[in-house]
């Protein structure tokens, strides 16, 4: 592993931390709820993909999470330089991760095709 990909593993391990800690601090209950799964940065460490765990949500209410995250997203970025004593934060894109679900769909095809 090269010396930018150890500072981008660390950048992310960071942020994985961070980020809920920011959602915490806002004053807006629902964001509280959020688990947050993942994060990776592009290459540059410039931009980041939030995902979320969006097991026990429906189709309306990730799209307004997702209004009220675009929000909050400046106040997270700068909740995060201010701790870390960064110059920028990497631009924050939240979204949710549906792998879980398409897991879980897997499993019950390949029961089904166990029990024929």
């Amino acid at each position: 592993m090269t010396e930018a990909q150890i500072k981008v593993k660390r950048t992310e391990a960071v942020l994985l931390e961070l980020i809920p800690e920011a959602l915490g601090s806002l004053s807006d209950e629902r964001l509280h709820e959020l688990d947050i799964v993942d994060v990776k940065c592009s290459r540059g460490r410039s931009d980041a993909k939030v995902y979320i765990d969006a097991a026990s949500f429906s189709e309306s209410q990730k799209s307004e999470f997702l209004k009220v995250l675009a929000k909050a997203r400046p106040i997270v970025e700068s909740y995060c330089m201010r701790d870390q004593g960064w110059y920028r934060s990497p631009k924050l894109t939240f979204e949710f991760d549906e792998n879980f679900k398409k897991a879980q769909d897997i499993e019950e095809l390949f029961k089904k095709i166990a029990k024929a």
